[in-house]
């Protein structure tokens, strides 16, 4: 495929766009400019915005320019939610909550080079326009009969909290911005979320009042699992980008975790995979579930991606030698860490019986079911068989100082961090 709007067809990134014909026909005529958009609502990006992420690295491989814009304005202000009122953050907590969406975006553009993409923070633009001067020379181009019919403005005016002027106004600050990167950069094409849209389009009606300029602007499909649940949810948590907030192993557990029925459609959004190597996979999820090998691929590419080979590995190591496939005291701290911490356990000093923490971690219901688990040849303590049934823990089977991993069978395992 050599069209980029096909690959991004192919690869189901395309759910609406204002007019294809003539988007395909600027996109032919050569490099055009684009941008996207990621509002500081949290101090990490999420799986949501990774969809974004990896259609401005299709694009810029593709030879087209970049623009990634991160929103110390529309951040300040919060695009209004179906359900209630954002509560507004501070000033300086927004700053900073830009500064690292700033530095997370970095590692997946060129910033340097004869492509290089561009970052850009629509405060720079919008904080030295007064009031007066938004009103007269941008909110004029509104039409308020056309804003409420924005899916959000509309379930929030018919709820009895009402929606403020405040977030009102969120989708002319969006649309501004559109308009300055046209002025400043040329830029012609915005991408954004489903949920974007009509934000997307405001933009689109304001260049053309404004300039008198016809642009574009496209959105990606909302990622849902067989049963119509939105992808980037664990347990009711978002699953960052951020290492600090998702371990790289808790990420890469995500990924592998994945439904046999959703593998193809996400190795197509977020993986370079081609098309052979896609049906490929395709065939042996068909064949083949059991090995997983779709989500293997499917985590190894994406953890790479966003956390990088190096992180990949040590999470591949992890997840084998907690199943016993390698040398759990091999692991580095952080990793091993990480990896338990996703584990059932308990507090467990030195000196306890090995019988005591497997009842204390949860692995068996009494002292007696653990006897019995160790004599026959069920429960092991770090990888290593236990035989025993009146062995204790020492200082040295607590792996770097902090946890011991104890495992039943095969299969289930529990974190006995040191007490």
């Amino acid at each position: 495929m050599t069209d980029i709007f096909d690959e991004l067809q192919w690869r189901g990134l395309v759910a609406q766009s204002t007019d294809e014909a003539a988007l395909r026909e600027a996109l032919a005529e050569g490099p055009l400019t684009l941008y996207c958009g990621f509002d500081p609502t949290a101090p990490s990006l999420h799986f949501g915005n990774l969809v974004q992420l990896v259609v401005l690295r299709h694009f810029q491989r593709a030879g087209h320019k970049v623009i990634c814009l991160v929103g110390g304005s529309t951040g300040l202000i919060g695009d209004p939610r179906p359900t209630s009122e954002r509560v507004l953050k501070t000033k300086e907590q927004t700053a900073d909550w830009v500064a690292r969406i700033q530095e997370q975006v970095r590692p997946f553009l060129a910033f340097e080079g004869d492509n290089a993409a561009l970052l850009v923070n629509n405060l720079d633009w919008t904080a030295p326009i007064s009031a007066l001067d938004f009103l007269r020379d941008i909110g004029k181009h509104f039409r308020v009969n056309q804003m409420v019919r924005k899916d959000a403005v509309a379930a929030r005016l018919e709820s009895e909290q009402g929606i403020s002027y405040t977030e009102f106004s969120y989708q002319i600050l969006q649309a501004l911005d559109f308009l300055e990167l046209y002025r400043a950069h040329g830029c012609t094409l915005q991408t954004g979320g489903a949920d974007q849209w009509g934000n997307l389009t405001a933009g689109v009606d304001l260049v053309h009042r404004v300039e008198g300029k016809s642009v574009h602007c496209f959105t990606t499909p909302l990622l849902t699992d067989a049963a119509g649940t939105k992808f980037g949810k664990s347990e009711g948590n978002a699953v960052w980008l951020s290492a600090d907030m998702t371990s790289p192993y808790a990420f890469y557990q995500y990924w592998i975790n994945v439904e046999d029925a959703s593998v193809v459609k996400l190795l197509k959004v977020f993986t370079d995979r081609t098309p052979d190597e896609i049906a490929d996979l395709e065939k042996q999820v068909a064949e083949e579930p059991f090995r997983r090998t779709a989500q293997r691929v499917l985590a190894a590419d994406v953890t790479t991606l966003v956390h990088g080979a190096q992180a990949t590995a040590a999470v591949q190591a992890a997840s084998e030698a907690l199943f016993g496939k390698g040398d759990l005291s091999g692991l580095d701290p952080r990793t091993l860490g990480d990896a338990t911490a996703e584990l059932p356990g308990a507090d467990v000093a030195v000196g306890t019986s090995l019988v005591d923490a497997l009842v204390a971690v949860g692995l068996v219901d009494s002292r007696n079911g653990a006897r019995r688990a160790i004599g026959e040849g069920g429960a092991s303590l770090n990888n290593v068989k236990v035989t025993d049934p009146d062995q204790v823990l020492v200082e040295d089977d607590f792996l770097h100082g902090a946890v011991a991993v104890i495992k039943r069978g095969r299969r289930n395992l529990a974190a006995a961090r040191r007490g």
